[in-house]
């Protein structure tokens, strides 16, 4: 296909108007996902901590979908300040935002504080994104029939929300945190789906696969070892980000909202995620640790 019948169909593709913000999309899933929603025509923002990396995707995502409505906008998940200056930044550029993806994640070995004084993998796998969605709620609900997607894990199936140990200040394992925060997406998920209800916004979770990406590559203890060992078994990071794109895009599940997919198919998620207290308690908590008020 020409260049030019390609920057033709961008233009004419199902998302061309529409805004897509992808969060940790400098690499892995997070780029493939958002090069995957720019060959659909969307106008997409990859939020990235570093700027370097950041344009240097933007630059091969535009060269690969003829698609030049791709920008930068810098956020480090780990400062809460950033978080918020991020969302008033993209608020003054954009009047609206159609789908919204969490795709930003770490694993620690050994634990980490943030700035704000918060356990790292806690901080940047849900409280993070939490704060970002809920600051840009109202632009979602303008912008409805609009779609959040939040990247989780099978491994969320091994996690337990210890609200007496969620910075893991008592004992640290990151056997014990990822998962935990994977479970936190998976029920804030399914929270924010019921409080959404009726608003055109719907939001999901996902399970992309094991995919061979950056992710714990560079992290000491047996969880780098497993990595770098297994990669050349894993998903590519295109196939990981397949049913990301089709969550974001796809006519199929438009109404579809409060579910967790794997595979392109909505899967059954862990027990205790479908347990409502659970969920209600973990808003509040959250809510109270990013100083978000009442919403």
């Amino acid at each position: 296909m020409s260049s030019s019948k390609l920057e033709t169909d961008t233009k004419t593709g199902p998302l061309y108007g529409k805004v897509c913000l992808v969060t940790g999309s400098s690499s892995g899933i997070g780029k493939a996902t958002a090069r995957g929603l720019a060959l659909l025509g969307a106008t997409v923002v990859l939020a990235c901590r570093d700027s370097g990396r950041g344009e240097a995707a933007r630059q091969e995502i535009v060269r690969e979908s003829y698609n030049e409505d791709v920008s930068v906008g810098l956020v480090d998940l780990a400062r809460f300040e950033s978080v918020r200056s991020f969302a008033d930044d993209f608020r003054q550029r954009f009047s609206r935002l159609d789908v919204l993806v969490n795709n930003a994640g770490i694993y620690a070995s050994k634990r980490v504080v943030t700035a704000d004084g918060f356990e790292a993998t806690f901080a940047i796998n849900h409280l993070a994104h939490f704060l970002l969605t809920n600051l840009l709620l109202d632009l979602l609900k303008a912008s409805a029939p609009s779609r959040i997607v939040n990247v989780s894990s099978a491994a969320h199936s091994g996690g337990h929300i210890n609200f007496n140990n969620l910075q893991g200040e008592r004992k640290y394992s990151g056997w014990k945190s990822y998962p935990q925060s994977k479970l936190a997406n998976v029920l804030f998920t399914y929270e924010l789906a019921r409080r959404l209800e009726g608003t055109g916004v719907t939001v999901n979770c996902v399970h992309p696969g094991t995919v061979r990406t950056n992710f714990a590559r560079n992290n000491g203890g047996f969880m780098g070892l497993i990595v770098r060992v297994f990669a050349p078994l894993m998903l590519s990071p295109e196939q990981g980000a397949k049913t990301v794109v089709w969550l974001a895009s796809s006519p199929e599940v438009e109404h579809s909202t409060g579910k967790y997919f794997a595979k392109q198919s909505e899967m059954k998620s862990s027990k205790v995620s479908y347990d409502l207290e659970v969920a209600k308690h973990l808003w509040e908590v959250s809510r109270e640790l990013t100083e978000l008020g009442q919403v």
